[in-house]
C-alpha cells in the first residue's frame, strides 16, 4: 500500500430525518441503512466501507439524537456517545434552518468534548432559497467553529462529491481496514431483520412502529436451488399492536411480506421464501433481556 492512502472511522450525528441514512447509502452506491420518515428508524451503529484509489472511510451510522425515554433510548443515546469517542472524524447533518436546539445543542457539547475534526453538512439543499441558505449556515458557523460547512442534498446526489473530498482532506493516512469489495460489516440477518422492520414502519400507524423489533428466526438457502427460506418474527409491545400488524384477514402482514421480499430478493439475488410471525413481549424496550435478545445489548456495542 502507498504511503499517501488516507483510512479512517467517521460518524454521522444528527437529529432523527435529517437524511443520514440516505446520503450513506448514497455514498456507498447502494442501501444498507434503512430510511424512513418515523423516528428512530437506525437504533445501532451501522457500518459501512467506502473504498477508493484514495483511501477508504468507513461510516458509522447513528441513532438520531433524541431524548431517551425509556431503556431502548438510552442504549441509542450510549450508542451516539461512544460512537463519537471512537471514530477519527465526525459529519453532523443537519436540516437547513437557523433554528439551534436542545437536540443541537446537547450535539455541540459532545463534539467540543470529543475533540474530532467536524464537519457539518446542511443536507436538504434543494427544498430552500439560496438567500436562506446562507443565514442558516452563518447561524451554525457561530456556535462552532466547523472544519467544513457543506450544503448538500442526499436525496439529489448534490455535493457528494465534495463531503467525500472533504472527509478525505482531514483522515488521517492509515491502511485499507477492509477488502475493496466490502460494502458493510453488518451480517445478512441483520440487514434483512432492517428490511422488514423498515416495511413495517411504512406499512403501519403512528404509534406502533417505535415498538416493534424484528428477529430472524432462520435463514437457511436450499442446496443447489436459487432459494432461501427466512422465518421472522415480529415482536411487538401490545396485544392490540398484534392485531393490527397482521390486519384483517391477514392483510397487513402479507402486505409486510410482499414489500420485504421484493427488497430481499433484490439483496441477496435470488429467490426468498419469507414467513412472518407476530408476537407480543409487554414493555420489551424497557427490558434488559429482551434488549439484548432483540440486538440492543451495550456490552457488546452493537
Amino acid at each position: 500500500m502507498e504511503n499517501n492512502f488516507k483510512s479512517g472511522f467517521v460518524a454521522i450525528i444528527g437529529r432523527p430525518n435529517v437524511g443520514k441514512s440516505t446520503l450513506m447509502n448514497r455514498i456507498i452506491g447502494q442501501k444498507i441503512a434503512i430510511t424512513s420518515n418515523k423516528p428512530q428508524t437506525t437504533r445501532n451503529k451501522i457500518q459501512t466501507v467506502y473504498t477508493s484509489d484514495e483511501g477508504q472511510i468507513i461510516f458509522l451510522d447513528t441513532p438520531g439524537m433524541l431524548k431517551a425515554k425509556n431503556k431502548l433510548g438510552e442504549y441509542m443515546v450510549d450508542v451516539i456517545h461512544s460512537t463519537i469517542n471512537d471514530v477519527d472524524m465526525i459529519m453532523w447533518l443537519v436540516e437547513p434552518s437557523d433554528f439551534i436546539g436542545n437536540a443541537e445543542k446537547e450535539i455541540i457539547n459532545a463534539i467540543k468534548k470529543s475533540g474530532k475534526p467536524v464537519i457539518l453538512v446542511i443536507n436538504k439543499t434543494d427544498t430552500v432559497k439560496k438567500d436562506d441558505l446562507i443565514k442558516y449556515i452563518d447561524s451554525y458557523r457561530k456556535v462552532y467553529d466547523f472544519e467544513e460547512i457543506i450544503p448538500a442534498s442526499a436525496i439529489k446526489g448534490s455535493n457528494v462529491d465534495t463531503i467525500i473530498e472533504m472527509i478525505y482532506k482531514y483522515l488521517p493516512y492509515g491502511p485499507m481496514y477492509y477488502d475493496e469489495d466490502t460494502v458493510t460489516d453488518q451480517p445478512m440477518r441483520q440487514i434483512v431483520a432492517e428490511i422488514i422492520r423498515e416495511k413495517s414502519l411504512k406499512c403501519l400507524n403512528e404509534e406502533i412502529p417505535h415498538g416493534i423489533a424484528v428477529v430472524i428466526d432462520q435463514m437457511k438457502y436450499r442446496d443447489n436451488k436459487d432459494i432461501v427460506d427466512i422465518d421472522a418474527t415480529i415482536v411487538c409491545e401490545k396485544d392490540s399492536h398484534k392485531g393490527i400488524i397482521i390486519g384483517k384477514n391477514g392483510s397487513m402482514l402479507k402486505k409486510i411480506g410482499q414489500t420485504s421480499r421484493y427488497e430481499i430478493e433484490r439483496l441477496v439475488e435470488m429467490k426468498a421464501n419469507l414467513k412472518l410471525w407476530v408476537k407480543v413481549r409487554k414493555d420489551w424496550r424497557d427490558k434488559d433481556i429482551y434488549l439484548k435478545n432483540f440486538g440492543y445489548d451495550k456490552k457488546s456495542g452493537e
